[in-house]
């Protein structure tokens, strides 16, 4: 997934990302929270349309020469994910019900 879209959420509202796959196909998600880890950024994100997804975890990567654009790359260390998510978890465990 790339787009090159940051859009802080308010409180009260729900905010949308419109995001491109590899195959140039569109994918909308709902922003849920923006987590660091380790100095780098990740974003967690929850799929408008897709039932069979519960959240997608993308590193935030600055475009060089462009600081308000923004790359998200997919993460494939499962020690990360797990560390974020673990974070968004405790963030929000008064909010969200949680499966293990």
């Amino acid at each position: 997934m790339d787009e090159n879209k940051n859009i802080p959420m308010e409180e009260e509202d729900v905010t949308i990302l419109t995001l491109h796959d590899d195959e140039g196909n569109e994918e909308q998600f709902e922003f849920l929270d923006l987590v660091e880890y380790q100095g780098k950024q990740y974003i967690i994100l929850f799929p408008v349309d897709d039932d069979d997804i519960e959240i997608v975890i993308l590193q935030v990567e600055e475009i060089e020469g462009n600081e308000e654009e923004e790359a998200y790359i997919a993460v494939e260390d499962e020690a990360i994910l797990d560390s974020v998510y673990g974070i968004f978890k405790e963030r929000f465990k008064d909010e969200f019900e949680f499966e293990d």
